[in-house]
């Protein structure tokens, strides 16, 4: 392959603001970033042809000063490391426009690595992005569960940036003001120019917006406001994992129960034991105790990745179709509850690394009347058949279980009145045939549904500068919280 320019459409990121311009090197490309994008609907899903695609990023500063296939093996995980050995040595992975002498390169601040590839993307529910508000200046969207924001791992084309960029022009270029995990849904602002961006994602990072989401966890929930304060530590960026750490950063969270509801049988939750004792299968599986679900209202005070996860696993009611963190092949019959021992990191990331390649990624409540037995059985795995083209592994679809879980953010509100953004509840937050609950999100005074000053948490500092994550988690004062967390115990 010779080397030639980058095509436009495949742009470098902006250069660091320290850095002079200056114009990038050529890269290796072959046919890349196809226009219009290969997108075909089937099965409910938007699938995406496979293409092959140059991308190009500057070095990382947790990249500085290491071997280039260290980065490599260590930071992408859907591919072996053989591959990217092989890739290397045929000239498919570049440095500063150059092929790489050795697999031993160190990779240094400023340097450009470039990767073409034939690139096999994930579908995504076909269900279109919504528009909640829409002006010169902002697109505000409701997001579909199940696609990323940015282009990212496996994903490109099947992203929200794309995805809008593919139904309006291919010059227009959307810029996320929040960001949302690609499992959860709900408000997201774009902006239609760089000033708007900025100043909206200057306003999410300040004090004066207020956030809620709806969740739906296993389990009788307490009533109440539950407050969790516990810091969040990432365990993995390889395997996006965090959890609860002593030594993690600050976060805050205040959960409202919006609903229960029990199972057909109607025998609610079983007591849970501080020791832990049990008859039968509970004693070994003791998220089986938790019977029905709820629907919980969450605020976050702090913005920390995974936040609302991370912390609802820790309180013992995850969201029950969690693939990580209602994962019981992943942290064991109590499912990380009360956690926050260390020990066990090494024994959680080799479970987690497996889900979807050896093993299926399931949460451990597909037992969920609402998930059909088609969809218990169907869920994304490697089928052992490989691509003929580049020899990468190839999935299944994924089921629809798969593409999205049960979070939701429902509401962003400026304190100052300058606007409001809601959407209504998602099909999973209705209450269920033949049981009564709330059809419509709960209308509140204060847009927190919480007074934070008599919960002693109006002084949230760490909420400025974490806006742009929306997942977060806290600890609890309430008297339910103290009662959950000598169960758990905390």
């Amino acid at each position: 392959m010779a080397l030639v320019p980058s095509s436009p459409a495949s742009k470098y990121p902006p250069l660091p603001p320290d850095l002079p311009f200056q114009e990038p090197p050529a890269v290796i490309v072959t046919p890349c970033d196809p226009w219009p994008p290969p997108y075909y609907l089937e099965d409910g899903l938007r699938k995406v042809r496979p293409y092959h695609y140059t991308y190009n990023t500057y070095c990382k500063q947790r990249w500085r000063d290491r071997e280039i296939l260290d980065i490599f093996a260590s930071e992408f995980r859907d591919r072996p490391t053989e591959y990217y050995e092989k890739a290397m040595k045929e000239g498919r992975v570049v440095l500063n426009g150059k092929p790489v002498e050795s697999t031993k390169t160190i990779v240094r601040n400023g340097d450009i690595i470039s990767h073409t590839l034939h690139r096999h993307e994930p579908p995504v529910a076909a269900r279109p992005i919504g528009i909640v508000h829409e002006d010169d200046d902002l697109i505000v969207i409701d997001k579909p569960a199940g696609m990323p924001v940015h282009p990212a791992g496996r994903y490109h084309f099947n992203s929200i940036i794309e995805v809008i960029r593919a139904d309006r022009d291919p010059n227009f270029n959307p810029l996320p003001c929040n960001r949302l995990d690609r499992l959860t849904s709900g408000i997201m602002f774009i902006g239609k120019h760089r000033q708007a961006a900025e100043d909206m994602s200057a306003q999410i990072r300040g004090r004066t917006v207020k956030k809620e989401y709806i969740c739906r966890v296993v389990g009788e929930f307490p009533e109440g406001e539950v407050v969790c304060e516990k810091p969040i530590l990432q365990i993995s960026p390889k395997l996006g994992l965090n959890a609860v750490r002593a030594n993690g950063k600050e976060a805050k969270t205040v959960f409202k129960r919006l609903a229960y509801y029990p199972p057909k049988d109607g025998i609610k939750d079983k007591k849970i034991e501080q020791n832990g004792d049990s008859d039968g299968d509970d004693k070994h599986q003791p998220w089986k105790r938790l019977r029905g679900y709820s629907i919980v209202r969450c605020f976050p005070i702090t913005g920390r990745t995974h936040q609302l996860r991370v912390h609802l696993q820790f309180l013992g009611h995850p969201i029950s179709n969690d693939p990580i963190y209602a994962n019981q092949r992943v942290f064991g019959p109590s499912l990380g509850r009360g956690s926050s021992d260390a020990e066990n990191d090494e024994d959680i990331m080799t479970r987690l690394s497996r889900m979807g390649k050896e093993e299926i990624a399931d949460a451990v409540a597909y037992h969920d009347e609402m998930v059909d037995q088609y969809n218990k059985r169907k869920a994304e795995k490697m089928t052992g058949e490989t691509c003929d083209v580049c020899d990468t592994p190839l999935y299944s679809d994924p089921g629809i279980h798969e593409l999205g879980i049960y979070l939701h953010a429902r509401r962003y509100h400026c304190e100052e009145g300058k606007w409001d953004y809601e959407t209504g509840l998602p099909d999973w937050a209705l209450p269920p045939p033949e049981m009564e609950g709330p059809k419509e999100p709960t209308k509140e005074s204060d847009p927190l549904a919480v007074d934070l000053k008599r919960l002693g948490l109006d002084d949230a500092e760490d909420q400025q500068g974490h806006g742009n994550s929306l997942n977060e988690t806290g600890q609890m004062e309430s008297t339910s919280d103290r009662k959950l967390m000598a169960g758990a115990g905390a």
